[in-house]
């Protein structure tokens, strides 16, 4: 009873101050530059936010449509983005807080959060059919450059505020230039936008979480992809136009519940499926990491249903008996592709010897790779190939549009196209990816060239 009581009383004693709610309530440090986004939140309808990686932009968001919410009656308030699972992480992210607030006061459940004032915090799917139905009085859309169909999923928004005059907030790191949200931070049709914006040195210890040392370090390793370090920690737009795949590409195949009937997730591994499935292993060197990617073909679309990353160091031993109970686990492979460009045959003879069915190795030579990338790009240009949006943060942290968006090519003097990926990066999840596409198809003999003498 002395508990509640105090807890009533911090709460109340923390009303419309945002600085207060969030150290009381969410138990953060306020920096400078969350109390800035506060007063745009207050004094603007729409709001377009876009700060550099690990700043604390989803969590500020959220704690301020918490504490709207949980001050004002009747506010019907959305959680959406590029995928449903990423909007009921930042629901979860939410519900954290409320356990700060007065027992009895708030219903937390899976996708909702009810308040007894009888507002409510829900997540929606990137659905815009499903989503115009609804009235809101706020919005968050987050990860909104990432959003396929965000042309149409915003159309559907505005209706959703049109008879609450309600508000929009629209997050994002920056990834293609062809997209809505950049038109909200840069075109003069999207004026009525407040815009909050600053590079990684604004929040650098004391004025923010980032760690000046860790910062120098990713700064070199991204030393030889400036564009990403552009993009996640000076949160500005940029991309090489040497990239294989381009951004606007890559995001278009996200899979959603507009081109997929439902948001794409990944397979639980500890289940039971069944269907056409095909792996891709992309074997690590000293530097690189193991990768594996599994996907499923289904009317000739092909789905991504697991990917993963094998920490430093993995035995080969460890790697053989994952397949081998994803194999017993899912049914099979219908094929699977592996690069054995340094372990040779002896890898395939291993993989039979584990009781690991219908394996095949792949030389990466420059035609071979080559044949993959165009093969991979091509699915995806034709709407043949869709994908979750997959983030990570072991062993390092990213994402499946980053991932993707690493590759470079060249064309060389030879007339074949050369491939490679910047220093501090990796394309691991890329070549897997490329070799379980390839597995769908039949691999042909790889053309080669003979001297004929006169």
């Amino acid at each position: 009873m002395i508990r509640q009581q105090a807890t009533n009383a911090r709460v109340e004693a923390v009303k419309g101050d945002t600085a207060a709610f969030f150290e009381q309530i969410c138990h953060l440090k306020p920096f400078g530059y969350q109390l800035e986004l506060a007063k745009l939140y207050r004094e603007n309808q729409f709001l377009a936010v876009r700060w550099p990686r690990q700043t604390g932009k989803s969590t500020s968001i959220g704690a301020l449509l918490l504490q709207d919410a949980y001050e004002n009656r009747d506010l019907n308030i959305a959680f959406i983005g590029p995928s449903w699972r990423q909007t009921k992480l930042n629901l979860r992210r939410v519900a954290g807080f409320c356990r700060n607030l007065p027992a009895g006061t708030v219903h937390v459940q899976k996708t909702r959060i009810s308040f007894e004032n009888g507002s409510f915090i829900e997540a929606f799917p990137n659905n815009p059919d499903t989503t115009r139905g609804n009235t809101f009085h706020r919005v968050w859309w987050d990860e909104a450059n990432f959003t396929s169909s965000d042309e149409d999923l915003y159309d559907a928004l505005l209706y959703t505020l049109g008879t609450t005059n309600g508000k929009l907030v629209a997050s994002s790191t920056p990834f293609n230039t062809d997209s809505l949200f950049w038109r909200m931070c840069n075109h003069k049709n999207f004026s009525d936008y407040a815009k909050h914006h600053f590079p990684y040195q604004a929040a650098l210890e004391p004025n923010g979480p980032l760690n000046p040392q860790m910062i120098e370090r990713i700064r070199q390793q991204f030393g030889d992809d400036p564009a990403r370090w552009r993009r996640e920690m000076e949160a500005e737009w940029a991309e090489d136009e040497d990239v294989w795949l381009p951004q606007s590409l890559i995001v278009s195949c996200v899979g959603t519940k507009k081109n997929c009937i439902e948001d794409l997730e990944e397979y639980d591994t500890e289940k039971s499926y069944s269907g056409q499935f095909f792996l891709g292993l992309d074997i690590g060197q000293v530097r690189d990491y193991t990768s594996l990617s599994v996907v499923e073909l289904v009317d000739d679309v092909i789905y991504l249903r697991h990917q993963k990353l094998f920490p430093h160091p993995t035995t080969h031993a460890h790697v053989l008996g994952y397949i081998k109970r994803l194999q017993d686990q899912w049914g099979g492979f219908e094929k699977i592709r592996v690069d054995f460009t340094r372990e040779g045959p002896s890898l395939i003879r291993d993989m039979e010897n584990a009781e690991i069915e219908n394996a095949e190795g792949v030389n990466f030579s420059v035609p071979r790779k080559s044949e993959m990338a165009n093969l991979l790009k091509q699915r995806m240009l034709n709407k043949q190939f869709r994908y979750p949006l997959l983030t990570w943060e072991k062993p390092y942290r990213s994402d499946i549009c980053s991932e993707l968006n690493v590759e470079k090519y060249q064309l060389r003097k030879d007339g074949n196209i050369g491939f490679s990926h910047p220093n501090g990066t990796h394309d691991d999840v890329f070549w897997s990816l490329a070799l379980a596409v390839y597995a769908t198809i039949e691999m042909q003999p790889e053309p080669y060239l003979t001297i004929i003498s006169r």
